[in-house]
Formats: C-alpha cells, sequence, structure tokens
C-alpha cells in the first residue's frame, strides 16, 4: 500500500454468520405461518397483499383455497419509521396490484411537473440537459413513510398480520432450507444481562420466507454466504443523505444537481424536489467507491445548502426532518445468481433491484414482491415450497420490465469510474444506443477493496444552526429514541489504526464513530441504520425494536 492511504476491507470484519443463522429446533412457544415477509417496506407490504389476493380471489371463483396465514415482520415500532427513499415514484405496480382504485386514492403527492438539472461550482450553477433517464414523465412524488403506512393499512383490511416492533435478529435454516426467523431479545442491559422490560427472542416459522430487508440486508447476506450465492459483480453502494425543510416560498419544479460540493472523482449527486406547497425534500447521493478516506457526506449536504442557487429556497425555512441510508448501485451484473432457495426468496433492495441510471428502486421492490406472491401461491398449491418449487420466482422477474431496465442501464454506473465529465460522456452513449456500448461487462470492485486517501480532510464546517447543522442536531431531528443502555449492535474489527477510525468517523453521518487521540470511539445509540459502515468497516447486526429513526414523512 502507498503511503497515507488505507484499504477498509483490512480492518473490516466478517460477517457474524454464526450469530445471523440458527439450526437448532424451534421454541414449543412458536408462532407459525404459512409466508413470512420479513421487512415491511414496499416489497414486503406489496408481496402481502398480492399473496392474499390470491388467496381471496381463488375462494371466490370456487377454488380449494383454504386458511393460509401470512405475516410481515418489521423491526420498527410502525410502519414506515425506518423507511427512506428519494422519493419520486413510477406508480406502475401500484396500477397493478390496485387496478379498480382510483389513481386519486393512490398515496403519491403531486405529479412530477418542470424538471431540470444543475452543473454546480461552489458558487455558480450551469443549467445542463436532463438526462433522458432522468426524466420523471408520469411519475409522481411521494413520501415513502406515507406509501409504506397505506399499503400496511391495504394488507390488514386483507387479513395480513402486521407485526411490528420485532427485528430478525437470525436466520432459522434446516440444512440448506429457510424455516423461518428468530426475532431479537428487547429489555437486555448493556452487558447483555436482562434487565426489568426483558423480553425474550420469539421463533417464528414459514414455509416460505422472503426476505425484504431493504438496502445490505444482514440476514440476506449470511443466507448468500452461507450457500456460497455469488454474483458477477460485487455489489457496491452509495450513502444518502435527506432533510426535509419547511420553507417560506413554494418550490415549483424538481431539481437535480451534479459536480460541487462532491469532488470530481465521486459519483453522486444532489436533489430537491416539493412534497407539499411550503415542505421540500433535499437529499445528497455519494458512491462509497471512491478514494477519499475522510469524505463526509452529510457534512458535504451542508455545505451544499450554503450555494446561492440552494441557499435562496431554504434560507429563513426550518429543518423539521433528516436521515439517511445506503443504495445498492451495482445494478444487473451484481445481481445474485438466483433469488431463490429452498422455502426463501429476495425481494426488492435486499436482492439489489435499483436502477441507478433513473434513480428509482421503489417500483422495482413492489413489482418483485407481486411476483414473488404469484410465485410462492403456485408453490404452496403445488405442495413444492423447495427450491424447485420457488425457482418460477427467478423466471419471472428475469424474464420481467425489472430485469430488462437494469440489463439496459447495466453498465452507466461503472462507466463512472472514469470520472463525472467521462462517465457522463459513456453513460450518454449507453443511452442513445440503449445500453449496447459498450457491449461487455465492465468491472466493478467491492467499495471496501478500494484503497483510500487518508491525508488531507480539508477544513471543517462549522455549522450555523439555521440553514447548517451537526450531526447531533442531524440524529435528533431523525427522532432516533434509543435508548443509551442498549447492547452494543455493530461490531467492530480489531486494532483499528486512527486512520481507520478517522475514516468511520468521516463516513458515518450520525456520529456513531469518532476518533479521540488516535482511538475508535462507538456511540451505538446514535445509530440510524443508514448501514453504510457496514459497507466499509463495522458490521451492522440487529437489536432490539424501538431502537433507531422514527421518520415520519420521509
Amino acid at each position: 500500500m502507498p503511503p497515507g492511504t488505507l484499504r477498509p476491507s483490512d480492518f473490516q470484519p466478517p460477517l457474524p454468520v454464526e450469530r445471523l443463522i440458527v439450526r437448532e429446533p424451534p421454541d414449543e412457544e412458536r408462532i407459525e405461518l404459512d409466508v413470512l415477509f420479513v421487512g415491511g417496506g414496499p416489497a414486503g407490504l406489496a408481496g402481502a397483499i398480492e399473496l392474499a389476493r390470491l388467496v381471496a380471489r381463488e375462494r371466490e371463483q370456487g377454488g380449494p383455497a383454504g386458511e393460509l396465514t401470512i405475516g410481515v415482520l418489521e423491526k420498527a415500532p410502525a410502519l414506515g419509521e425506518h423507511c427512506l427513499s428519494g422519493a419520486i415514484v413510477n406508480p406502475r405496480p401500484f396500477r397493478e396490484l390496485f387496478p379498480d382504485l382510483d389513481p386519486a386514492e393512490l398515496p403519491l403527492r403531486a405529479p412530477v411537473g418542470d424538471e431540470a438539472m444543475y452543473l454546480l461550482t461552489a458558487s455558480r450553477a450551469l443549467r445542463t440537459p436532463l438526462p433522458a433517464t432522468m426524466r420523471n414523465e408520469g411519475n409522481h412524488v411521494a413520501s415513502i413513510c406515507e406509501i409504506v403506512r397505506w399499503l400496511g393499512a391495504r394488507a390488514e383490511e386483507l387479513g395480513v398480520e402486521l407485526l411490528t416492533g420485532f427485528p430478525a435478529g437470525a436466520l432459522r435454516m434446516d440444512g440448506d432450507r429457510v424455516t423461518g426467523v428468530r426475532t431479537v431479545a428487547a429489555g437486555l442491559e448493556r452487558n447483555g444481562s436482562p434487565g426489568s422490560g426483558y423480553v425474550p427472542p420469539a421463533d417464528i416459522t414459514a414455509r416460505v420466507t422472503a426476505l425484504a430487508e431493504g438496502s445490505r440486508g444482514t440476514l440476506t447476506q449470511a443466507w448468500l454466504e452461507t450457500l456460497g450465492i455469488h454474483a458477477a459483480d460485487p455489489q457496491i453502494y452509495a450513502l444518502g443523505v435527506k432533510e426535509l425543510w419547511e420553507t417560506r416560498q413554494p418550490l415549483t419544479r424538481v431539481i437535480h444537481s451534479m459536480g460541487w460540493p462532491l469532488p470530481r472523482d465521486v459519483f453522486g449527486g444532489a436533489f430537491l424536489y416539493p412534497l407539499e406547497e411550503q415542505l421540500v425534500a433535499i437529499g445528497l447521493v455519494a458512491g462509497l467507491d471512491h478514494r477519499h478516506g475522510t469524505l463526509d457526506v452529510h457534512e458535504r449536504l451542508q455545505r451544499l445548502k450554503t450555494h446561492p442557487l440552494i441557499r435562496q429556497i431554504l434560507e429563513g425555512g426550518e429543518l423539521v426532518e433528516w436521515g439517511a441510508r445506503t443504495i445498492p448501485e451495482g445494478g444487473y451484473h451484481a445481481l445474485p445468481e438466483r433469488v431463490h432457495g429452498d422455502g426463501v426468496v429476495l425481494l426488492g433492495d435486499a436482492a439489489g433491484f435499483v436502477d441507478v441510471a433513473s434513480l428509482k428502486g421503489i417500483h422495482y421492490a413492489m413489482q418483485s414482491g407481486i411476483l414473488a406472491a404469484r410465485a410462492i401461491f403456485a408453490a404452496l398449491r403445488a405442495g413444492d415450497t423447495g427450491a424447485h418449487g420457488l425457482a418460477a420466482y427467478d423466471r419471472t422477474v428475469r424474464e420481467s420490465w425489472v430485469l430488462r431496465d437494469l440489463h439496459r442501464n447495466r453498465n452507466m454506473r461503472a462507466a463512472f469510474r472514469h470520472g463525472l465529465f467521462g462517465g457522463a460522456a459513456r453513460a450518454f452513449l449507453m443511452s442513445v444506443t440503449g445500453g449496447r456500448f459498450p457491449g461487455g461487462k465492465i468491472p466493478l470492485h467491492a467499495d471496501a477493496r478500494v484503497a483510500r486517501q487518508v491525508n488531507g480532510a480539508g477544513e471543517p464546517l462549522a455549522p450555523d444552526g439555521a440553514l447548517t447543522f451537526s450531526k447531533a442536531d442531524a440524529v435528533y431531528r431523525s427522532g432516533n429514541a434509543t435508548r443509551d443502555d442498549v447492547p452494543g449492535h455493530l461490531v467492530v474489527g480489531h486494532e483499528i489504526s486512527p486512520e481507520a477510525a478517522q475514516l468511520y468517523a468521516s463516513l458515518c453521518p450520525a456520529g456513531v464513530y469518532e476518533q479521540v487521540d488516535g482511538k475508535l470511539v462507538v456511540n451505538a445509540p446514535n445509530c440510524i441504520d443508514c448501514k453504510a459502515t457496514d459497507v466499509l468497516g463495522p458490521r451492522w447486526t440487529p437489536r432490539e425494536g424501538g431502537s433507531g429513526p422514527a421518520y415520519k414523512r420521509m
């Protein structure tokens, strides 16, 4: 390694598979379901709704439908509180899931009208053409929290059991077959001993388990590693930090930007869009495959707000909510070689169904849930929920518009390894040729394997508390109410160097990690489950229900 550089993978501990896979017999007081969706986001809820509808339709038509117990397990205390997205939404899967519903009743805000793309420098904004893949005609601005709450209500109407506040701590397996999950204990003291409010873990068994955990799903990672299921390319990630602002003046268009405040060799950009007349969403997204050891995306978002173009929109307003999450960006070539197995299927972001070129993932997640539900229904009716019986899911998702979109844009993210302008030129050629240029696969490298420059952190920004905010202020606005004495859930490697500690401190948007006198200090209760350091450093593991953010309008 050259002087002044580090490779994050040298300090990252292995995934604690032994904690995430349980092979012992289930508890006698287990909860027994036919189908369990792990994750109450768009993918899991869309799948549960479609499956319940298929059962109800068969019953109405006089078919052999019996009772089918369907559950959705969600780690947040209430649906939507751990969900964060851009979010401009393609309504296509809503129309498929609710064909008889008046579009005005869907949980979507106004359709996207005027859009603008800008190339920013520190003081100027040059308007540029909007790439064809990013145009949002026919799409709607939305709050993913509202989408999820609305879908949850529809699921309950159909008899789906919503189990909120119960994180899945481990995947239950019998040989290669997934048989359900074990939840996380609650009420433990910091040292792991039972406290006064102790609630033991519970076993939930299911004939089929659908993993819809979202980005960087821990049980998904453990299952893929246990079975040795790989992809052509490693999955790579971006970190997005987002804020909601109540503004004095309405924003009348969607704004995208690239360039400043990100370095030119960092893939990413910013967005602003109006959620309500005087409620504006602003966010900054940066790929985690860059070579900067001290790049701080939260801090860069604060700098973005000082730009004249952005300041005039937000100044005099009030920050009302803040959050962050990772986004899988590897695309088509980073998808697992299969997304089904004995008693299990992978949905949405957990599988990597995100198209970076169009900045979209919600409608892919929902469509994957719909297709999974149909395959699960057929497998249950045939009495075969093994890998053979669930193989139809893999087949239908690969024949669907989800994979067609990802295949068309398969190399666009990799093109930006050549920097902003070189990547933009290559992405343009890929767009106009429908993905046929350059034809072959551009290889990607795992984010943690990319060497980082650890010198030159630059001048820190001093937050003013009006337009720009510290990480502590930001975490407060995420609604994080994690108790201070919760057991640690972050697995840290051994012999963390001062440079690696600084990398973690810069990377984490919530101030979980600090470098004090060359040593790493971990403030685990600050964690908002964005999974950023799970990509490059300490591993994230599930913790007790109620921990983490409490998003309301993200």
